[in-house]
């Protein structure tokens, strides 16, 4: 195979759930559009890494200083649903059930990949919730061992602020990431949610 088209399979198998015959798929696609699609594509990919950063409140994504969600007044703002990567907001705002604020970890604490809580957003979330009047956090986090030790962390550090906490009930396969489960499990699950 041609060194030029070999590069670029090669690198598209880096991405997440892309293996070499997807990859082959998407290149033999792109060598078949027009040099006009490929330049949108390419200009697309770099105006991602150039005007796309983290929300200065909720380290969500934004274009501005705060993200779509943090900067809309009609939101509950004395709710926060905290979740450990910024697509999984995405994934809850579809269920249509959740009018709150939200709040992105960047990550779970894992051991076994060397992630602590200092490592996450978390000092970040127990400031907004005593600067902000949080009445209530919700955790939205995948249920698996991470998630569970993330979890029983920020509940450790939430309940002596008196400030009601909850966990979006277990409608979710244990073990499965939120990335993948379905809007309507999702929106059950928050209707269903625990205090803890």
């Amino acid at each position: 195979m041609i060194a030029p088209l070999e590069e670029l399979i090669e690198r598209l198998k880096s991405l997440p759930g892309i293996g070499r015959k997807s990859a082959e798929r998407v290149a033999f696609h792109l060598l078949n559009a027009t040099e006009a699609e490929v330049t949108g594509l390419a200009e697309a990919i770099g105006r991602i890494k150039t005007t796309v950063h983290r929300c200065q409140r909720c380290y969500n994504f934004a274009t501005g200083q705060l993200c779509e969600i943090c900067s809309n007044p009609k939101r509950d703002q004395e709710m926060i649903c905290v979740v450990g990567q910024p697509w999984e907001i995405l994934k809850l705002e579809r269920t249509g059930e959740f009018r709150g604020l939200y709040h992105v970890l960047g990550g779970l604490i894992s051991p076994m990949d060397e992630v602590s809580a200092a490592d996450l957003t978390i000092d970040a979330l127990l400031e907004r919730i005593k600067k902000e009047g949080i009445k209530e956090v919700i955790l939205a986090l995948e249920p698996k061992l991470d998630g569970e030790l993330t979890g029983m962390h920020i509940v450790s550090l939430v309940k002596p602020l008196e400030v009601r906490i909850s966990q979006i009930a277990q409608g979710i396969p244990v073990g499965r990431d939120l990335e993948f489960a379905d809007e309507i499990t999702l929106g059950r699950a928050l209707r269903g949610r625990i205090e803890l």
